[in-house]
């Protein structure tokens, strides 16, 4: 997974536990896509301020990451979803006994990572 896209699934998930500057400065960052000197004049903080800021939420969005695992589980449950559209699209070459034991065999997969 791309360093932007981790970051931004981190953000997604674990957003909300970081206060609101932090929250601010790193959406400008990563989402928004601004510069460090960027959000440091619209901040009123050095541009060191800015990119020791960033790194703190970053380190603790993947400690968090580390400890509870979510966008682990989410991106497992969404390549089994893809799988099982897979199997719903070749439906035609399979009989519908196949087709179902392939499901469910994925469901369960989903629910017990869940």
């Amino acid at each position: 997974m791309n360093e932007l896209l981790e970051q931004a699934l981190l953000y997604d998930f674990y957003g909300e536990l970081l206060n609101e500057h932090q929250k601010e400065i790193y959406e400008q960052f990563v989402l928004e896509d601004l510069s460090l000197g960027e959000i440091a004049r619209e901040a009123g903080i050095s541009r060191q301020g800015v990119h020791d800021l960033v790194k703190r939420c970053s380190q603790a969005l993947k400690g968090y990451e580390e400890k509870l695992h979510l966008v682990e589980k989410f991106m497992s449950v969404k390549e089994k979803v893809g799988r099982m559209n897979e199997l719903l699209d070749a439906g035609a070459e399979k009989s519908k006994e196949e087709l179902a034991e392939g499901i469910r065999k994925l469901a369960d997969e989903i629910i017990e990572e869940l």
